[in-house]
């Protein structure tokens, strides 16, 4: 038998484990649901390395975020064979990937996550279903009052009534489940001005997702999985912003939108010290094999690994053809088709820099992605159901074009900071990539607090935000923050008596609110930076 919680967060996404830290740690009773079987979402589930700005570092992250990073780094210290080199550096990054100065595996992410959340469920404060996925929420008015979760494995009900329910869903399923208003895709011009904005609402307009898998090379080896059934259609696939086949090194730049080649050589003989990654220099996407690598095998005592990891999240397997919000398995079934193609193609027709073609060697990792068959446990969803806020974060807040390289919107309710470029990828109305300079961001509490619903808090990429600023919005520390707040938030106002609207509106209450932020160690302002 469960009890009731204080609180209910339904997924457990890097936004989900973030408020249920952030609820624990106010001694807050906490239920959290996760579909997979994995906590962690996009940096464990979907297999994807997090993109972070590039001052992470130093600042510009809360302080559970930084002892995430610090976890991952101290797991790989205590129990990989790492050469001396590599295990003197303060900032190892494991993969020496490109994306990213912390790539790594999503099974080290899982262990450090995991570990962060052991002391509250030893506590009995925390209490975690996995494999369970909301499906009705009852409502009174503008409380919600009920939502009901399904065991995915025995098909069996349990309803909660939590006093504050936090969707820090993939894809903001609760807000639809329990008529929470929204935006889906992308808005109209006239709604908020914002220069990248159609002029005519398109909701069905949503940014493509990405099934993600990891790869080794084996030279010498044959590991040609089988030919996909829908290999014909993507082999000859080519769209229409596209300079060739999407099964191909040449794509666009996504900031140029030029033709640019990209390069694929396995296990390149770069020393993996010698890689720099920031994005603001370079964005690395040229160099498939080393862009997102989660594992350098040069970093590691000789003969340790027989090959590099690299999780493949590339041009070439997004997919874009439907919506996900809304038809979700015909869209994941294509996006699994295309990322088996994508493999296929890899093994048996990719140009190789000696002439030839084909990397037979190349081999599918299911024990990296925890699943039969290598991909990843979720689709890499970038684009969610987005709460009608009280503030919404909207392109003139935070693009260079508009407040220039070292502008900044301020907000007297800021509950965190984020930077990284407004990054679209292709879109399923047929956009090619918006990937345009931003500056360096405060998140107003505004926008995570719906108009009218007194008892919801959104913790992922459902905040209010918009289709372009989304774009900015949707990156691994800025999840993680707005989780954190969601949960801090949701346990203030339980042990004040006061709902979220009051704190965020009234500034004595906000300022303490603010004040307890602060102890917590969550960067509200940010130092003098440039945008890029």
């Amino acid at each position: 038998m469960i009890a009731e919680p204080d609180i209910l967060i339904v997924g457990g996404g890097l936004g989900g484990v973030a408020a249920a830290l952030g609820a624990c740690r106010a001694g807050r009773r906490v239920v959290m649901t996760e579909e997979t079987d994995w906590i962690g979402g996009q940096l464990t589930a979907q297999a994807v390395p997090p993109d972070e700005h590039p001052w992470v570092e130093q600042f510009g992250t809360t302080a559970t975020y930084r002892a995430l990073r610090e976890g991952i780094r101290a797991y790989y210290r205590q129990w990989y064979p790492l050469r001396s080199e590599a295990l003197a550096l303060t900032e190892l990054n494991p993969g020496a990937g490109r994306v990213s100065k912390l790539c790594h595996e999503p099974r080290v992410a899982l262990a450090v996550l995991e570990g962060m959340l052991a002391p509250y469920r030893a506590a009995g404060l925390l209490t975690v279903l996995t494999e369970h996925r909301a499906v009705s929420a009852e409502t009174d008015g503008d409380m919600i009052r009920a939502v009901t979760v399904r065991d995915l494995r025995s098909g069996g009900l349990t309803t909660f009534t939590a006093r504050y329910v936090v969707d820090a869903t993939e894809t903001g399923e609760l807000l639809d489940l329990a008529g929470v208003e929204h935006a889906n895709g992308a808005e109209a011009q006239d709604e908020f001005g914002e220069p990248h904005a159609p002029a005519v609402a398109r909701p069905e307009n949503q940014q493509g997702i990405t099934v993600c898998f990891a790869l080794s090379h084996h030279e010498g080896e044959d590991h040609t999985v089988e030919r996909p059934a829908d290999y014909d259609f993507w082999r000859s696939y080519r769209p229409d912003f596209w300079p060739g086949p999407l099964l191909g090194f040449e794509a666009p730049d996504p900031r140029t939108l030029e033709s640019v080649p990209r390069t694929f050589v396995p296990n390149p003989d770069l020393d993996p010290l010698a890689v720099s990654a920031d994005q603001s220099a370079d964005a690395g996407d040229k160099e498939l094999w080393g862009f997102r690598r989660i594992l350098a095998r040069g970093l590691h005592r000789p003969g340790a690994f027989g090959s590099d990891i690299t999780l493949v999240n590339w041009p070439l397997n997004d997919y874009w053809l439907k919506p996900y919000i809304g038809q979700e398995a015909e869209a994941l079934h294509e996006a699994r088709q295309l990322s088996l193609s994508v493999l296929y193609w890899l093994q048996t027709e990719a140009p190789r820099a000696d002439g030839g073609t084909g990397f037979p060697g190349l081999r599918i990792r299911p024990d990296v992605t925890g699943t039969a068959d290598g991909l990843a446990k979720a689709a890499y969803v970038r684009e969610s159901r987005r709460i009608k806020a009280v503030t919404t974060v909207v392109e003139q807040d935070v693009a260079i074009d508009v407040v220039g390289p070292y502008g900044r919107t301020r907000y007297r309710d800021s509950v965190g900071v984020g930077g990284y470029r407004i990054d679209l990828h292709p879109s399923t109305g047929g956009d090619s990539y918006i990937d345009i300079g931003s500056v360096p961001f405060e998140i107003p509490l505004g926008a995570l607090v719906p108009r009218r619903v007194r008892n919801l808090l959104p913790a992922g990429k459902n905040t209010g935000t918009t289709h372009i600023t989304n774009g900015c919005y949707r990156l691994h520390p800025v999840e993680w923050n707005i989780g954190e707040i969601a949960g801090a938030l949701a346990a203030h106002c339980l042990d004040e008596g006061v709902e979220p609207h009051q704190v965020q509106a009234e500034d004595k209450r906000f300022e303490e609110f603010g004040r307890l932020l602060d102890r917590a160690g969550v960067q509200r302002r940010w130092p003098d930076v440039r945008g890029y």
